[in-house]
């Protein structure tokens, strides 16, 4: 990142990539159309690869240092993200996909209210009315997709957006720390679990070769990369701010599914999308200019301190 970057722009820049790189997720999870294990075992399995790969990219001969700093901190987020993947594909199987994704909108909510109690976080009025407007949006888009559902993949649901937004609040507990290694954790466990659930590989198939070249695509490359650097936002931003960028996955991700399978959004959801994307966009220009007048005007009063040390 450029040094002429503050902390905060990295943060959202890192995020919001991140959100745009995993935007197809959705997409390419009908184009690979496998069972619910099959996906989590090869999704927990090619992550936990492309993860490790990064790494190593990353830190080379620090590799193994890497995880060892994460400590018992880096366990605890690979257990939250991997809840957060079992719920979001679980939900899907036991409830209406558009409640999952209206559920998952609640993230950067629960986010604020866990930073609150357990960092002491106070979060400014526009973030409040961001995140309002941002579930607002998202909602309109998945307007047509919601209904009553089940009870349990709307509890799934909330397990993902809870686990979602502790996991950042996590991070935020070791502040300088990076924690995206553990991510590699996270896939293995996801894999574990699918392998014993169902019944030690009885029940798994083997994918076909052209669902063998979207997982690899999506599991090996886009997710391991967009998650990576999603992970890294708690370093720079509140919990519930990075949860708020994600939601940028759900505008991208449902135009993908128009372009590609031609699964034409109704006028709400292009209203909501547009009410999401409109939002962050002014909330990243107040930021800036805020961001500005405390730096022209942290450099005045140094000015001013300078001269008054010279009349003396």
């Amino acid at each position: 990142m450029s040094q002429t970057l503050s902390r905060r722009q990295q943060g959202w820049l890192m995020t919001a990539g991140g959100a745009l790189i995993i935007s197809p997720d959705a997409l390419l999870i009908k184009l690979i159309a496998l069972p619910d294990l099959d996906i989590l075992l090869w999704r927990g399995l090619l992550t936990a690869l492309g993860f490790s790969l990064i790494v190593y990219a990353r830190h080379r001969a620090g590799f193994f240092d890497a995880y060892r700093r994460c400590g018992m901190t880096g366990i605890g987020v690979a257990v939250l993200f991997s809840f957060s993947t079992f719920g979001f594909v679980l939900g899907n199987q036991y409830t209406k996909g558009g409640n999952v994704l209206i559920i998952l909108a609640s993230a950067p909510l629960i986010g604020a209210a866990l930073s609150r109690v357990f960092l002491k976080e106070h979060l400014p009025r526009r973030t409040w009315v961001a995140i309002f407007l941002c579930l607002l949006g998202t909602s309109l888009i998945v307007l047509d997709d919601a209904g009553a559902g089940s009870w349990i993949g709307n509890g799934f649901a909330l397990l993902a957006a809870t686990a979602l937004a502790a996991n950042f609040t996590l991070c935020r507990t070791r502040p300088g720390v990076d924690m995206s290694p553990m991510l590699t954790l996270a896939g293995l466990i996801v894999a574990w679990v699918a392998f014993v659930t169902s019944g030690f590989g009885a029940s798994l198939t083997m994918p076909s070769p052209e669902s063998r070249v979207w997982l690899m695509v999506l599991c090996l490359a886009l997710l391991p990369l967009g998650f990576t650097l999603i992970q890294r936002g708690p370093l720079y931003l509140p919990a519930a701010e990075v949860g708020l960028l994600m939601l940028m996955e759900v505008v991208v991700g449902t135009l993908w599914v128009w372009w590609i399978l031609a699964e034409r959004p109704s006028a709400l959801a292009f209203m909501g999308g547009a009410i999401v994307l409109g939002t962050l966009l002014v909330k990243g220009l107040m930021e800036r200019r805020l961001e500005r007048s405390r730096i022209t005007a942290l450099k005045s009063s140094q000015e001013t301190l300078k001269q008054g040390r010279a009349i003396c």
